[in-house]
């Protein structure tokens, strides 16, 4: 059995008489996409922000590459390679496409910056911003501004800057969040490729992405994984219908 890259055991997390997580293991294995799933206010994002090191939890584990990460912050895990893109843009929307690529690769050797410029001269940082943008296929825009950019593309960019890290797994918190049916589409047709390079958890509203690119699905209520299994067992499950009822999602 191949063993997990990410798995998160007994994770718990209370904020006064509110169990935000409650006693949370889930793993992912090389090549998987893993979504969590689970209605308004099921604790997905404290769950996430555990996972990435924003938030300590008060029990519970979590392992990356068979590393006990639990008390490692987010930049930390970041270069322990756990790369993150966020449900809300962090880019630097003033600078270029490349420019929030380099930094990205800075950030990956756990340096500081003063001057932009001279970062921009690095050829190593360049290459590996570079290679990354070719990937979700940004090149032409290098040299855009980012606020210039679609919402699609921001996405991507953000991928890109994920991706400098050179991840060993990848944490998605809703990337499909504001693209609309065309963009969504092709964000599906990207992550599904992007797995061969690293497994991903994926955390998202969009039940038709989720079922499309799902290995496993884990369903989060109340703080509480509910049921884990493949996109069909999730469809059948009776205990996951129900805690969808009055949620505009069809499963």
């Amino acid at each position: 059995m191949t063993d997990p890259l990410l798995h998160i055991e007994g994770l718990s997390k209370s904020f006064g008489a509110l169990k935000a997580t409650d006693d949370v293991t889930l793993s992912l294995k090389p090549g998987e996409i893993h979504a969590l799933i689970g209605p308004n206010g099921a604790g997905k994002s404290t769950l996430i922000k555990q996972v990435a090191g924003a938030l300590v939890p008060d029990a519970g584990t979590v392992w990356l590459n068979g590393r006990d990460v639990t008390k490692l912050p987010t930049a930390a895990r970041a270069r322990a390679g756990l790369g993150r893109t966020f449900q809300i843009s962090s880019l630097a929307m003033e600078y270029t496409v490349l420019q929030n690529a380099v930094l990205g690769a800075l950030g990956a050797r756990g340096s500081v910056w003063r001057f932009l410029g001279n970062v921009m001269r690095d050829k190593a940082l360049r290459g590996t911003a570079e290679r990354a943008l070719a990937r979700v296929g940004l090149m032409e825009q290098a040299l855009v501004r980012t606020s210039e950019l679609s919402h699609g593309q921001r996405r991507l960019l953000e991928v890109a800057v994920a991706l400098t890290l050179e991840p060993d797994v990848f944490l998605m918190d809703e990337p499909m969040a504001g693209l609309g049916a065309d963009g969504s589409r092709r964000m599906t047709g990207f992550l599904d490729d992007l797995r061969s390079r690293a497994p991903i958890l994926l955390v998202e509203h969009d039940m038709d992405a989720v079922f499309a690119l799902a290995d496993r699905i884990s369903v989060l209520v109340y703080g509480k994984i509910i049921a884990t299994g493949t996109a069909d067992e999730i469809r059948a499950n009776p205990e996951v219908r129900s805690a969808y009822l009055g949620e505009e999602i069809v499963i």
